[in-house]
């Protein structure tokens, strides 16, 4: 990694909180399965957005070619990450911008505190961004006595809600209409304008309540922090999507722009984003084009008192685990996402457990490859979502840089299972095998023998044939994890075997 540019002195913070203490994702998903509520809204809105996409994508009929350049691009960048991020800092710092780099959470966290700090304000407004809910900077400013503004839409539901995101494209999709308008009529007088009177829980109102909400925070910001979506090398441009214009107010108006990114947002060039023009909004918002997307490249050659735009910009690129995940060559492909949220909106688990299930910023089948390794598996949270798929490849197949999850989900597993050495931050460290995986390994070990012994797997098969109507309904010892929520499949008349021999005239 370069050498990192010169900052702020920033102060002395807490560490980046720890990650909570999260049950396995089996323990953590129970409670959402079992709330008819909450299965109700994922199930209306993932079907939603799922259905608007399959029709936008129908209608390119280069889609798969658009598929296959998208992955091309990613994995080439990937593969020469070193350089472009290189050539990246030096085409921002020759537009005016000044580029910082952070190896972990804790270090960007005193980046852009020490960055506010300096500026003499105490207040923010936020962008939507992964990259600073994965690094807990909301947390971190309010350490610092700096209080931080979401203003998309669905975060600010969020953070007045004092809640957690729980989908990537939508986080508050848990939330249905009502629950929204009690959030807004109790909190947002807590943070500012509060509701109008009598709001009620059409989407209108609410919208209308937001925006005056947010329009002050707009006006009054001197401050903004931001994420962003693609970068692109070769110029040093930023480049941020988004549906609302909540993100063009909060990149134009404040003096102070520092925008925290992950280090594989980069591109080589400028028309590599021609590709993901096409694919991420439809992907995402099943939209042909992007409502707003805002580009920026430094502060420009030549800034007057009178131009739009901040007076200072500021680049904090984050690694925090992606180096080593870039080590993995099977578990690299997870950097290839661009956020789109596609693969949570045909997973099965997904639209039952709820993003929340999965503890961390990062839900879904995309979730459940990435956390793993940025955070390594050494919780029992970690060490389980490998596990959070039925492997159907659903998500394969929607994917528009054709991540393939399944590979990698099972890939993890491996990894998991074997309790083998695992990269976390950079330290090689030996992982304790989850629950239940000691006895798999002896389920797997006795299947082993069974199998390669056809005699005793033929004598088997008769046996369990002939005692099928002892099938019992619940399994005995962990078995009973299985039929607790499942019923023991009927037993079938013959083997196949048998089948195979009555009508071929051979034995299998």
């Amino acid at each position: 990694m370069p050498e990192r540019s010169d900052r702020p002195d920033a102060p002395e913070l807490p560490a980046t909180p720890a990650l909570p203490d999260f049950p396995a994702f089996p323990d953590a998903a129970r409670q959402a399965v079992g709330d008819p509520v909450l299965r109700a809204n994922l199930r209306r809105a993932t079907h939603t957005i799922r259905d608007k996409r399959a029709r936008a994508v129908a209608e390119l009929a280069d889609w798969d070619r658009l598929r296959a350049a998208g992955k091309a691009i990613k994995d080439h960048t990937l593969r020469h990450l070193d350089r472009y991020l290189v050539q990246l800092e030096e085409a921002v710092t020759a537009a005016g911008g000044t580029v910082h780099w952070a190896a972990d959470a804790d270090e960007a966290n005193r980046i852009v505190t020490g960055l506010v700090l300096a500026t003499g304000h105490r207040e923010v407004v936020k962008v939507k961004s992964m990259a600073t809910q994965e690094i807990g900077l909301n947390e971190a400013l309010e350490a610092a006595g700096i209080a931080a503004y979401e203003t998309d839409l669905a975060e600010l539901i969020v953070q007045l809600g004092h809640d957690r995101p729980s989908h990537i494209l939508v986080p508050a999709i848990h939330r249905n209409r009502a629950e929204i308008r009690e959030i807004f009529a109790a909190e947002m007088g807590r943070r500012g304008r509060p509701a109008p009177e009598g709001l009620g829980d059409d989407p209108r109102e609410l919208a209308e309540a937001a925006r005056l909400h947010l329009r002050e925070k707009f006006l009054r910001a001197k401050v903004a922090v931001s994420g962003a979506n693609f970068m692109v090398a070769e110029t040093g441009t930023m480049v941020v999507f988004e549906s609302e214009g909540n993100g063009r107010m909060c990149l134009t108006l404040p003096e102070t722009l520092i925008s925290v990114v992950g280090i594989e947002k980069v591109v080589p060039t400028f028309r590599d984003l021609e590709v993901f023009l096409q694919t991420l909004p439809r992907s995402s918002t099943a939209e042909r084009m992007n409502p707003y997307t805002t580009m920026w490249t430094g502060l420009g050659p030549s800034r007057g008192a009178d131009d739009d735009g901040p007076s200072a910009f500021h680049l904090v690129l984050l690694d925090n685990g992606r180096t080593d995940t870039l080590a993995d060559e099977v578990g690299r492909q997870a950097l290839r996402c661009i956020r789109c949220s596609a693969c949570l909106n045909v997973c099965p688990v997904y639209e039952r457990a709820g993003g929340h299930a999965y503890g961390s910023v990062y839900p879904g089948p995309i979730g459940a490859v990435l956390s793993p390794q940025l955070r390594g598996t050494g919780s029992a949270i970690d060490a389980s979502l490998p596990y959070a798929s039925t492997l159907c490849g659903a998500c394969y197949e929607v994917c528009p840089v054709a991540i393939d999850i399944p590979e990698v989900l099972v890939h993890l597993r491996e990894r998991v299972a074997q309790g083998g050495p695992v990269t976390r931050e950079g330290i090689r460290v030996r992982i304790r095998p989850a629950r239940g995986h000691t006895a798999e390994r002896a389920a797997m070990r006795a299947a082993r023998l069974l199998l390669d012994r056809p005699g005793a797997l033929r004598a088997g098969e008769r046996l369990l044939a002939r005692a099928r109507r002892l099938r019992p309904r619940r399994l005995p010892g962990p078995g009973r994890a299985w039929t607790d929520s499942r019923e023991l499949p009927q037993l079938p008349a013959q083997s196949f075997r048998d089948w195979w021999a009555r009508e071929r005239g051979d034995r299998a």
